[in-house]
This record gives C-alpha cells, structure tokens and sequence, in this order.
C-alpha cells in the first residue's frame, strides 16, 4: 500500500494529512527521505519508518468511539494548547476525531483510529450528512428558513443547498453534506442573525441520542458495519 495509506492505517493521521507530512519532509523510509511514491507490504510486520525522527507504532485494530464533545474543547490535536481534545483522548488506543466541531460547538464527535474511514468522512467529494440543532438569538421568519435551504454567500463562497427545519420561533435542525469551516454561524451571520447555541445530534448513522456530555461510548458492531458500508469500505 502506498505510504499515506499505511500511516492512516497505523493512526497516525487522515491520509491528506499524511501526505502533508511526507511533502513536509517529516517521515522518513528505509533510512530515506519519505516520497509519495514509497509503498509498503502490507505484511510488514515492523518496517523502517520515522515521524520527526520516532518510530511509527505499528498497525492497532481498528477502534470507533462516540464522544459528545462540550463547549470549550477545541478539536485540534495541540499538546500546548490547554483546551485541546487531545488531553481528554486515553492514551491507548490512539484516537483522532472523524471531523471537527468549532471551540464554541458542541455535540457528536467520531474518535478512531481508522484512517481511510476519516478520510472518507472528511473529503468534501464524498457529501455525507451530519445534522445540527442551532438556537440563533431572535425569532426567524420563513424566509430565513427558505434562505439557508437555497444556499447562502459569504466572503468568497456560496454554500450548498440543504434540509432546514423549523424546531420552535428560535429553533432549528440543518442537515450539511459541506464542512465548511464554522458554516453555519456564518451562514446565520450573513442573514443577520447570530448562533447562541449549536449541537451536532448525527453524522451519517451515529446518533448522539442520549449519550452525556463529556462521556464516551464505543460504536457497536452494527454501527461499525452500518458506517462502512455507507462509506464504501
């Protein structure tokens, strides 16, 4: 399999972001400067790989867990950064988020190590649904609803068409195929109203439901099988 591919598989990172590492000049092969050309068996039990210099661990089973992530916690991966997720991730299995949810969001988070699977979740090609619950901060009109359904600009973009549903005066449920960084409060934003509150309830078929805050739970096998085949692998 190529490079990439293998780093995924071992957790390591998302295959793009593997391929930035690569073009970075951070992994090494075989003694060698890493190129995205560099294949590796995938019978190989302990091949020569480097990340900044450390061994790649090698390939763990594969791990899928909900987390319904709080405000505050910032998805990125940053040990420096005191509100990083990565201070509340165990520290075996090595888990990484399936996408990401903005520092003033909350709500589901998929955490594995499945590489090709956050991939697939993360590539814009792929289109798959995540739905939202949001509360802006006054009372919308049917208009508003009709204007984020039809796709809204801002900056330099146009967002894609979607689903959006009335829950109550200040109330609604968006379902996204986009993952636009902090779309939806700048799609709010751009029609004059602002986002007080935002919880993502699903991503494909994993349902926060009545999962608590700040707890997690694995993905049960019918859930695992379910996502695959919906992705594809």
């Amino acid at each position: 399999m190529r490079l990439e591919q293998y780093l995924a598989h071992c957790g390591v990172s998302s295959r793009r972001q593997a391929q930035r590492l690569i073009a970075a000049g951070r992994v090494s092969f075989n003694g060698q400067l890493a190129t995205p050309l560099d294949r590796v068996s995938e019978t190989a039990i302990n091949p020569n790989i480097l990340l900044d210099g450390a061994p790649i661990a090698p390939i763990e089973s594969k791990q899928y867990w909900l987390y319904h992530k709080p405000v505050g916690i910032d998805c990125r991966l940053l040990p420096d950064l005191p509100s990083s997720l990565i201070h509340i991730l165990p520290p075996a299995p090595r888990l990484y988020p399936a996408g990401r949810l903005d520092k003033d969001s909350r709500g589901l988070l998929l955490l594995t190590n499945d590489g090709e699977l956050t991939h697939r979740l993360m590539h814009p090609d792929f289109g798959h649904e995540k739905v939202y619950l949001v509360t802006v901060d006054r009372n919308f009109t049917n208009e508003f609803i009709e204007q984020m359904c039809q796709g809204v600009s801002y900056r330099d973009v146009t967002t894609k068409p979607c689903k959006v549903e009335a829950v109550s005066d200040m109330q609604f449920r968006i379902t996204l195929t986009q993952g636009l960084n902090r779309q939806i409060r700048r799609m709010a934003k751009a029609l004059g109203y602002n986002v007080i509150d935002l919880v993502r309830i699903s991503m494909m078929n994993c349902q926060l439901l009545d999962l608590p805050e700040k707890q997690m739970r694995p993905l049960e096998a019918a859930e695992i099988s379910m996502l695959r085949h919906q992705l594809n692998l």
